[in-house]
């Protein structure tokens, strides 16, 4: 590694560091709700998968997780000063057991140990690991969930209050859509980079989880059967009562209520015959959601 690597790497080190310190050692307040999670612009299910977008007890702009250690102090800044004087709403997404998020999720467990009095929540986050070892076996949290006063999380066989993404509540899953294929393929947006696997589909209408929310939804619903690599894809095709067939990337496929089929991008046509779909997912979803709702803005207005 070059010596200019290794500064670059050491200097975002310090700013993590020292940002981490500095939330940790104020004083903390608690005014407005505040929506922390995942801003990705790239990535509908990401930017859908925030409470904010359907409560107007939330009346902030969210705030963008990785920006704790972003190079510009002013945007650090508003981000420590945020953290430090207001209720936070962690999520949703999948914040757990991933690098990226490693630090920022640590962070929030010390905070709510550190100062019982700060109201932090955890809406619809989950578990996300890369590491192939653990798809279907991962154990345990990278966190301990139990330390925040609410915690709701989207996966169904673990610690904390199951709590589906709350995308769900959004009004376009009340529209009726007409089925005009039999199956669809939506792509993670990096997968669809990939001219190889791409290809294996050729004959089949396609998309990816870069598309605006209307584009990717109305694409589910003409498909009778859906074969994705993208959480929220599965997610929402199964609120639409899709057959779903995963092409899993990370941990995050395996804890939902409710199990698509697991495959491979080289056996997922043939697979579709042993695809199913459930019926009753949105309602119960959204009522999840609208019940949790109900604790979480009385405890934070309490």
């Amino acid at each position: 590694m070059s010596i200019k690597k290794v500064y670059k790497s050491a200097k975002a080190s310090a700013i993590k560091r020292q940002t981490i310190y500095k939330i940790l050692n104020q004083p903390q307040e608690n005014r407005e709700i505040i929506n922390i999670h995942n801003v990705g612009p790239y990535n509908v299910g990401d930017k859908y998968c925030a409470p904010y977008h359907y409560f107007d007890e939330i009346n902030s702009e969210p705030l963008h997780i990785l920006n704790y250690k972003h190079q510009n102090s002013e945007i650090r800044n508003n981000f420590i000063e945020k953290v430090v004087n207001n209720k936070l709403i962690i999520g949703g997404g999948g914040l757990l057991n991933r690098n990226g998020f490693a630090k920022q999720m640590h962070l929030f467990e010390k905070l709510a140990a550190k100062h019982p009095e700060k109201k932090i929540v955890l809406w619809g986050v989950g578990h996300n690991s890369k590491e192939k070892t653990l798809y279907g076996n991962l154990e345990k949290y990278n966190v301990s969930v139990n330390k925040f006063n609410i915690a709701g999380t989207r996966d169904y066989s673990r610690s904390g209050e199951y709590v589906p993404c709350v995308s769900c509540l959004h009004p376009i899953f009340n529209e009726n859509f007409k089925v005009t294929q039999e199956i669809g393929i939506a792509f993670h947006r990096h997968t669809a980079q990939k001219k190889e696997v791409v290809s294996q589909f050729k004959n089949y209408p396609k998309t990816s989880n870069n598309s605006d929310l209307r584009s990717l939804i109305e694409f589910i619903g003409s498909s009778e059967k859906l074969i994705t690599d993208s959480y929220h894809v599965m997610y929402w095709s199964m609120l639409l009562e899709k057959k779903v067939v995963v092409v899993p990337n990370s941990t995050k496929f395996y804890d939902f209520k409710y199990k698509p089929v697991f495959s491979t991008f080289t056996s997922a046509i043939e697979d579709c015959k042993k695809a199913e779909n459930y019926s009753g997912v949105l309602a119960e979803c959204r009522e999840i959601n609208l019940n949790f709702a109900a604790k979480v803005f009385d405890y934070l207005n309490s």
